[in-house]
């Protein structure tokens, strides 16, 4: 009998159920990657800060999230944050019952992940920016908001696309460290297909090459962002 019949879509096979998983991990790495962008963009700035006691803070974040296993930090919240859950309903004075949610658990983790990465990105890309044009629109008075709005964010941008391409592929690959608080995502469905199955060879193959997929889109979609965004930045300057 042909095994691929296992990956068939209906009631004898697995494909209903794989391009479930594989939904939910994209949505999981959606969430976790646009809200760890959101908030790595602060934490960068905070990290560029003139202030002391933001530099230390946000040093200390990205220096403990990027130090220890993603693993763990999933561990962290699912695990450790129902009990965090628990002090703070008893402070509030609510005796029901608390649980740590394993979607919202797993989304929150990514996006504490990708925030440590994609802002130490952010932080070199502002960095790289040439001085000499911060201090041409300084010298014609442009205001600190339309400094960073016309000049900072768009150079910025356009030296993190790069790297934050790699944070994209890294946060993908994280989403399937969720399936240990046993969110029915990708990998999963992918372990409960090969445990059932008895055909681990089949469904290991199937999500490398499912992920693999992943990555040529990814890839191809960030290429023509970075081709885009660099004609339009250098295009409206010369204007």
């Amino acid at each position: 009998m042909n095994p691929l019949h296992l990956l068939a879509f209906g009631p004898t096979g697995w494909g209903d159920e794989l391009a479930y998983g594989a939904a939910m991990t994209l949505v999981i790495a959606a969430l976790g990657f646009a809200g760890g962008l959101v908030l790595g963009l602060p934490i960068a700035a905070a990290r560029l800060s003139s202030n002391v006691v933001l530099r230390a803070i946000s040093g200390v974040y990205v220096t403990v999230v990027r130090g220890v296993p993603e693993l763990l930090v999933i561990y962290l919240l699912f695990f450790g944050g129902g009990q965090f859950y628990r002090y703070v309903a008893d402070a509030l004075g609510y005796s029901g019952a608390v649980a740590a949610d394993a979607f919202s658990a797993g989304v929150l983790a990514v996006i504490l992940i990708c925030a440590a990465y994609s802002a130490e990105v952010f932080r070199g890309a502002f960095q790289a920016i040439p001085k000499g044009q911060i201090e041409a629109a300084n010298a014609f008075g442009m205001t600190r908001s339309t400094l960073f709005c016309r000049i900072k964010l768009p150079q910025m941008l356009r030296y993190a696309l790069p790297s934050i391409a790699n944070v994209w592929q890294l946060v993908l690959k994280d989403t399937a460290l969720v399936s240990v608080t046993g969110l029915v995502e990708l990998m999963r469905t992918i372990d409960v297909a090969a445990g059932s199955t008895r055909s681990p060879f089949l469904f290991y193959m199937t999500a490398i090459l499912i992920f693999l997929a992943f990555t040529a889109v990814s890839n191809k979609a960030f290429e023509g962002a970075e081709r885009h965004f660099s004609r339009s930045v250098i295009g409206g300057y010369g204007k």
